[in-house]
């Protein structure tokens, strides 16, 4: 318990000293966002609530609270929260149909033995459960990915107000392709560092390569990593667009009123 106080100590003053007021609003958007997904997790427990709607709900929260909350309403943060809500609109099609057809919803053959005492008769759809902790694995990645365009969009706007909608969307997508190559490889090294002890235990276990991709276990934290990419390569055109067409609609507006 101590090391988690100084741990979460440490991490408070470097990101007031570093970040300010931004700093702490983002430590407290952490326990906000935690008391959110805690909700979420209560509320799935009851058989008649749908985990997905509430997974979706839960997201849209969450995408208000790092969004609205550590960085104020205005317009880069509006089209951020959009092109989020869009992108994971698209997801949710395909993630409903790929969380049901390859079956990596409930427990894997390795964890039968741990959990061989509790009944797993709970009431809960795991196909529907599968789907939601893709989605909430997705959030994250998106959220970030959508303002670092966003935010650095802006600025090139306010630095060439006259810069055309075209001009504008190229430069997000330019902004885009470098943040796209990082957050994938980060995405895949958060798994094999979340993950190690499983791949060590797979190597002890003999298990071959095929045996390995083929576990459920594996085959859904891949099914997120892939899922999580797909949608930062999404949001990429799709923030860059509203933007551009918010900040160059704003601006004609605003020559039209004066």
């Amino acid at each position: 318990m101590n090391v988690l106080v100084w741990l979460a100590a440490i991490l408070l003053i470097l990101m007031l000293l570093i970040g300010g007021k931004k700093g702490a609003r983002s430590f407290i958007s952490l326990f906000l966002n935690f008391g959110v997904l805690l909700l979420t997790v209560l509320f799935m427990t009851d058989p008649n609530a749908n985990p997905i709607i509430l997974t979706l709900i839960a997201c849209a929260v969450i995408s208000c609270i790092n969004l609205f909350y550590i960085n104020e309403v205005n317009s880069k943060t509006i089209t951020a929260f959009i092109s989020t809500i869009i992108t994971i609109g698209i997801l949710l099609f395909f993630i409903n149909i790929v969380a049901k057809n390859a079956l990596i919803q409930g427990f894997g053959e390795e964890e039968v033995e741990e959990l061989g005492v509790f009944s797993l008769y709970i009431g809960v759809d795991f196909a529907k459960i599968g789907a939601s902790m893709i989605i909430m694995g997705t959030i994250g990645a998106i959220t970030d990915v959508a303002i670092s365009i966003t935010s650095p969009m802006r600025e090139i706007f306010n630095h060439n107000p006259l810069i055309s909608r075209k001009d504008l969307f190229t430069s997000g997508l330019s902004i885009g392709k470098d943040i796209l190559g990082t957050t994938t490889n980060t995405l895949f090294f958060a798994f094999c560092g979340g993950y190690l002890a499983l791949l060590i235990w797979f190597k002890d276990l003999s298990y071959s390569v095929g045996e390995i991709v083929n576990s459920k276990l594996f085959s859904a934290e891949m099914i997120s990593i892939l899922y999580a990419g797909i949608g930062v390569a999404l949001v990429i055109p799709i923030a860059s667009w509203i933007n551009a067409y918010f900040l160059v609609k704003t601006r004609e507006k605003n020559k039209i009123s004066k």
